[in-house]
């Protein structure tokens, strides 16, 4: 399988994109840590009119503390559930849940008829932070593991994603294109080929699919599942990580003339 590299990208392309619009563990992370580099990228992104958006699996406890922090205009939680503006505004739901406390029972529920199958899962530590979705650790579990949870829970009512850290129960119609484009049209009137979508993981595949995103890239860790994803992304990069995200910034910065080495 050929991959093209993001070296080939058409730059008449790239001076169009308004909006990055990023996975996080695995993407920005670097051996699980955000390091100075990738903090001194988001300022150079945001002194350039260029905005960030983190798009990730993390909980909702989790993320609404992450856009306090850091020079991005939000952040999306638990695989499209919901959405948390900059400038301290309270969540926003995405998914629409009548009954939080019935849907919390229900994933628990779910959850321990997996465990009839897995009993070596274990419940992930930041599952009391969450709302939309349910996790437990993915460590340890096989692709064809991985493969048959995916269809029980479907059987069960229910979707299922994994990225390199955690399994995630979910509604069956909760994805992070699907949370990102509402957010688009509605807070930031952005047209998809206005939106670089950059990713590694199967439960990034929905920012893949060209159908939403055609200027979506992989950085170069996603080829270790590249035979796992229903949509492989537009381009890979060179580096691996948040070296990989850098590497994509760089290029558009470039391409602006924003950015002179």
């Amino acid at each position: 399988m050929r991959f093209t590299p993001l070296e080939q990208i058409d730059s008449n392309f790239l001076r169009n994109i308004k909006i990055i619009a990023t996975d996080m563990d695995g993407t920005l992370t670097q051996k699980g840590k955000f390091t100075s580099d990738l903090l001194l990228m988001f300022e150079k992104l945001a002194v350039s009119d260029l905005q960030v958006l983190i798009v990730t699996g993390r909980s909702a406890g989790w993320v609404s503390g992450l856009v306090n922090y850091l020079p991005i205009a939000g952040a999306i939680a638990e695989n499209g559930g919901l959405f948390y503006p900059a400038k301290n505004e309270e969540a926003i739901a995405l998914t629409s849940i009548s009954n939080r406390l019935e849907h919390r029972q229900e994933l628990a529920a779910v959850f321990q008829k997996l465990q009839q199958s897995f009993p070596q899962i274990c419940e992930s530590s930041d599952n009391c932070f969450r709302i939309t979705d349910w996790t437990f650790d993915v460590r340890g579990l096989s692709a064809e593991q991985l493969e048959r949870l995916s269809s029980l829970c479907q059987e069960l009512g229910l979707g299922f994603t994994y990225s390199n850290v955690q399994c995630h129960i979910k509604p069956l119609n909760q994805d992070k294109a699907t949370g990102l484009m509402q957010v688009l049209q509605d807070y930031f009137q952005c047209l998809p080929e206005q939106v670089l979508t950059v990713g590694d993981s199967p439960n990034d595949e929905s920012l893949f699919n060209p159908q939403y995103f055609p200027f979506s890239v992989g950085v170069a860790n996603a080829l270790e599942y590249a035979n796992h994803l229903s949509y492989q992304p537009a381009y890979i990069t060179k580096a691996s990580e948040g070296q990989g995200f850098c590497e994509a910034c760089r290029k558009i910065l470039r391409v602006s003339g924003k950015l002179s080495n």
